[in-house]
């Protein structure tokens, strides 16, 4: 293991310049708390207005949405999901963990997503929505005033039969993307990494969309994905690990969330932060999520991210700055979780380096963890997750008993009294019941 060399050191020489590695090697639970959050440099140019235009597409497709898909006739076609007080399941974490975790607790429910039920219907829908728009102006089939309604329809779907998309994925991005991409018309074909669910897979098939599995993890099906676009100039591939357009598909929740705030009466502001937790794989969900909200609330929202002991590939690029050169397996770890969807063994360079400065720490559970949330929210508060959604449940807990020092940094301490944290449910409402039943037994 130690004769290879990343960037000019030998593996032994980044455990002993990183000394949370060795515990991070050796499968612990860690927090690393940020050195560089804050800091004015951004590897990105990424703007405000980009996630402001992503939102205006997302409305002009509402009227699509609405007609393609009934369930979502309640929210007019606006792909959106509840924030919900989970105050019992807070009380049970602090008896569990015997600990005061001060002010309020709240679930992003993306688990209940229409269409694909998961975090990934933001930033999938969003690009394929993109991709759509870009061909049917291309063709001629828009005019200025009309209603998007008119995507559901042959004369578009004739069209688009004509292109492809590929996607690498461990499940639930290429479930986003295969429902959506093969209800406009595309010929869809999803590269599933060997963690992939098999329901999810059977799933894709029975709408009509390609799957192509693996015996190796996802950077494989991503790789592969990548290869069949190229061959075909008619293929777009959505890339998970460099998409700016998934990433501002992700970060147009910020906004919809800011107005969720305000219609509950929670107040963000200097003396009222706001703490959110994020399940973390590649990187691209939680951190298109980060860079929004940062553009909404600024330095009164803190993000953590959220990994299996196994797969902690976010944690490992940015706290060594090698992103994406160094992957969990180099550092004696698996790669192996029961959390399909955060089974990545390299993250996104074009994420870390975005967002290296806005996230505030992140954070690592073992997988027996999940399965006592699910179970313990299952029971107490009746809301059913998939175990990768279950990853942001330890992000308060570690904070209040790890996190002291990021508190008094930031001036935080005497706040927490006013604190709301976020906990961001990623999946799970389409969960087959069998297969939820069988999660619940485990926990």
């Amino acid at each position: 293991m130690d004769k290879k060399m990343m960037e000019g050191k030998s593996i032994q020489e980044w455990f002993e310049e990183h000394p949370l590695l060795n515990e991070i090697g050796l499968g612990e639970e860690v927090m690393w708390i940020n050195p560089h959050y804050g800091d004015v440099a951004c590897g990105s140019n990424l703007r405000k207005e980009e996630v402001t235009a992503a939102s205006q597409r997302l409305d002009r497709f509402s009227s699509y949405i609405e007609k393609a898909f009934p369930e979502t006739k309640g929210t007019n076609g606006i792909i959106e999901s509840p924030l919900v007080p989970i105050s019992n399941m807070k009380k049970a974490m602090e008896q569990t963990f015997r600990i005061n975790i001060p002010g309020s607790m709240l679930l992003k429910c993306d688990n209940h997503l229409p269409i694909s039920g998961s975090i990934k219907a933001r930033g999938g829908i969003y690009e394929v929505l993109k991709l759509a728009e870009t061909l049917a102006a291309k063709h001629g089939l828009l005019t200025q005033q009309e209603s998007y309604a008119v995507f559901d329809s042959d004369a578009f779907r004739s069209v688009f039969n004509k292109y492809s998309i590929a996607v690498g994925s461990t499940g639930n991005l290429g479930l986003s993307i295969g429902i959506i991409g093969a209800k406009l018309g595309f010929n869809v074909t999803v590269h599933m990494s060997a963690d992939a669910k098999e329901w999810k897979k059977d799933m894709l098939r029975k709408k009509g969309v390609q799957v192509i599995e693996y015996t190796s993890d996802y950077s494989k099906a991503v790789e592969e994905g990548r290869k069949q676009a190229l061959s075909n100039p008619s293929c777009h591939f959505i890339d998970d690990e460099n998409s700016r357009d998934l990433f501002l598909g992700y970060a147009v929740a910020a906004s919809r969330l800011k107005k969720q705030l305000e219609q509950m009466h929670v107040t963000v502001d200097d003396t009222h932060p706001l703490f959110v937790y994020l399940p973390c794989g590649v990187g691209g969900a939680p951190g298109g999520i980060t860079f929004g909200l940062k553009m909404e609330f600024g330095s009164n929202v803190h993000c953590f991210f959220v990994e299996p002991t196994q797969s902690p590939c976010f944690l490992i690029g940015q706290m060594t700055g090698l992103q994406d050169k160094a992957s969990v397996q180099d550092f004696g770890l698996t790669n192996t979780t029961e959390a399909d969807g955060l089974a990545v063994g390299r993250p996104s360079r074009f994420v870390g380096n975005a967002i290296g400065n806005l996230v505030s720490g992140c954070l690592t559970l073992h997988d027996t963890r999940l399965f006592s949330f699910l179970k313990n929210l299952a029971d107490i508060e009746n809301i059913h997750l998939e175990p990768s959604a279950l990853a942001g449940f330890y992000g308060p807990i570690q904070l209040i008993s790890e996190g002291v020092n990021y508190l008094r940094k930031h001036d935080l301490t005497q706040k927490m009294e006013n604190a709301h944290h976020i906990i961001w449910a990623t999946g799970g409402s389409i969960v087959p019941h069998d297969i939820m039943k069988s999660y619940y037994l485990k926990g």
